[in-house]
């Protein structure tokens, strides 16, 4: 089994989760007392958060690039950047290290492709919804055709993810308003699917809610990383 580096604490909620999920797929795949060899570089979100809204972007690559060479100084064979967000810096970081940087979006593609889904919603970060650095990348690779809520909703997405997600707050008013955004784009833009393109989502929601496919961005980016490392 391969050493996977974690570049995580963005937030510790995901991370969290991410932790878990590892963990549990390698027990899956092997049983017993098996579990995933990781090492975890954690962020103090809050430094991470700032360069994000402010737009410093270059100020979060140095520290991202830093934290990725760090876990391959100390043995990680493979990297996660366990955050749909910071993937905007994914070539930057692979770029900085020799070995492989596993991307969350393509995890994500590769699930959407097979299930049948062209035209998913991408809840997300504003961040994510609104620059191409995924959305570019599922349409230009996948073909796919990801649409993201209307300024109202978007709003309404990111700052339900920074005000309370990411600060381990889970709303039963925040979830029906994300159902009702969900429900609206179904009417009106013709999505056939969802994608949790943020971490913490599903912390919020999850297939159950849905009668469309949904895709836990979360979860597909741990099983791709133990593909891998028991590969």
């Amino acid at each position: 089994m391969k050493t996977l580096g974690l570049i995580g604490g963005m937030s510790w909620e995901s991370t969290a989760i991410y932790y878990r999920l590892l963990n549990e797929i390698v027990r899956e795949r092997l049983g017993g007392l098996h579990s995933a060899k990781l090492l975890l570089w954690s962020f103090e979100f809050a430094e991470i958060a700032e360069r994000q809204h402010t737009g410093d972007w270059q100020g979060a690559e140095v520290l991202l690039v830093e934290a990725a060479r760090k876990l391959e100084a100390t043995g990680a064979e493979c990297l996660l950047i366990c955050t749909n967000t910071m993937h905007k810096l994914a070539d930057q970081v692979q770029a900085a290290v020799s070995i492989p940087l596993i991307h969350i979006a393509d995890a994500t593609a590769v699930a959407v492709t097979e299930a049948g889904v062209k035209r998913p919603a991408l809840l997300a970060t504003r961040f994510t919804m609104e620059q191409d650095f995924y959305k570019g990348r599922l349409t230009e690779k996948y073909g796919l055709e990801p649409v993201v809520p209307d300024q109202a909703g978007r709003e309404m997405v990111h700052q339900v993810i920074y005000d309370e997600l990411c600060q381990g707050i889970v709303s039963g008013q925040s979830k029906a308003a994300y159902l009702n955004e969900v429900a609206r784009m179904r009417s009106e833009e013709k999505i056939d699917g969802v994608i949790m393109g943020c971490t913490e989502i599903t912390m919020l929601i999850g297939q159950p809610d849905f009668g469309i496919p949904v895709f836990d961005t979360t979860r597909l980016h741990a099983e791709a990383a133990i593909e891998f490392v028991l590969g």
